[in-house]
């Protein structure tokens, strides 16, 4: 082991946040988690792993996007209290933000309950 690499690493696995921007596979690493850019594939194409089956219990996605929702009208909240932008500019900022946010929240969530779900089977 490295002085850099963490005891609880596994080697040649991908870091979840990678793993969830790339949608790879908890078994093969291919790039096939998802099938839209926030909506898990039912089977991966390479390997054949169910991936239905693994997603069975992320039941709080909503609850994921309603934080991430308090987040960004926080965050809206101060920017147009301290800039005082004209509305053109907060719907031209705040719309691309919030849907880049709520994709890349709902995909690193679902990502890391999968692959939990995929270790836990495993074991």
């Amino acid at each position: 082991m490295t002085p850099d690499e963490s005891p609880t690493e596994k080697k040649g696995q991908p870091g979840i946040v990678s793993a969830a921007l790339s949608g790879l596979c908890p078994r093969c690493h291919a790039p096939y988690l998802f099938a839209a850019p926030a909506a898990l594939a039912d089977e991966c194409s390479a390997c054949g792993l169910d991936i239905r089956a693994l997603e069975r219990g992320g039941r709080f996605v909503g609850v994921v996007t309603m934080l991430l929702a308090l987040v960004l009208i926080m965050a809206a909240l101060a920017v147009d209290e301290w800039l005082r932008p004209p509305l053109w500019a907060s719907l031209v900022f705040w719309g691309p933000v919030t849907v880049g946010s709520v994709i890349g929240g709902l995909r690193l969530y679902k990502t890391m309950w999968v692959y939990h779900q995929y270790e836990e089977r495993s074991e």
